[in-house]
């Protein structure tokens, strides 16, 4: 039996630019999720390539899911989600990325550890680049997770990997470049949900970003900038974004849409 719509779940929102090498195969491992999405928002944000080509083709293969097709022409990953995020109708919102594989399990341990924190805005995913059970992939799991015990008011995980109760997510703003037009907008967006509950990882709780990704140096935080970023305490925490930060992304020019040019890859 379908479930109606005003008891949706889970939504999962994926914004896409130029990734007909990798969206088939994310889209699949979304889709054979455990606990199903009830809505699959695909927004594209401008794509030249085959991508939306290929994201209705597969979403064709799963008539169970509501999947919602968005285009967003503002370049920059924050439109997309943005414009995604006001599509959703469910009450829990993961947002993923395009080259990302997500396990079978995602969504279920996801939703048993909301279900069991009331007071939890975000479950947060880690990020592995080898077999989940070799000695890296282990070491990571667990390091991240005792990390999350140690620094509980902080994000120490990506826009790959997360997940929020959308009512917590819209009550903080949302996804907004008005609120932070730069990269790094996983951590922001986590800082301010955590205005309105605690953020939960679990050692189970992963998935796996493509290798593409081998050097982010171009359009991420230098170490100084990470090293300050733990080392500030909550109070402060405004103060390290929306004044230090700003203003050492905005001189390098590290806007939001920087992220379009790969020179990560």
């Amino acid at each position: 039996m379908t479930r109606k719509t005003e008891d949706a779940k889970w939504a999962v929102v994926l914004p896409y630019y130029n990734e007909e090498n990798y969206l088939e195969n994310t889209l699949h491992s979304l889709c054979r999720q455990s606990l199903r999405p009830d809505q699959m928002i695909l927004v594209d944000n401008a794509s030249t390539d085959n991508s939306t080509a290929i994201a209705r083709s597969v979403m064709a293969q799963y008539t169970h899911i509501n999947a919602v097709f968005l285009r967003e022409d503002r370049p920059g990953k924050i439109h997309a989600l943005q414009s995604g995020l006001a599509a959703v109708e469910a009450e829990y919102t993961a947002t993923c990325d395009a080259d990302t594989y997500y396990p079978p399990h995602y969504l279920v341990l996801a939703h048993l550890l909301f279900e069991g924190n009331p007071s939890a805005s975000s479950v947060m995913a880690i990020d592995i680049y080898s077999e989940v059970h070799s000695r890296n992939a282990r070491a990571k799991r667990l390091k991240t997770w005792l990390v999350s015990k140690i620094l509980p008011r902080q994000c120490h995980t990506g826009g790959f990997g997360q997940m929020f109760r959308t009512e917590k997510l819209r009550q903080c703003g949302g996804f907004s470049a008005q609120a932070w037009p730069f990269v790094l907008e996983d951590h922001e967006i986590v800082h301010r949900t955590l205005k309105h509950g605690t953020s939960l990882y679990h050692r189970d709780l992963w998935c796996q970003p493509s290798e593409r990704r081998t050097n982010g140096s171009s359009v991420n935080w230098r170490l100084p900038e990470q090293i300050l970023y733990h080392l500030t305490p909550w109070p402060l925490k405004d103060w390290f974004f929306y004044s230090f930060l700003t203003k050492k992304l905005h001189s390098r020019q590290l806007d939001n849409s920087k992220l379009r040019e790969r020179s990560w890859v």
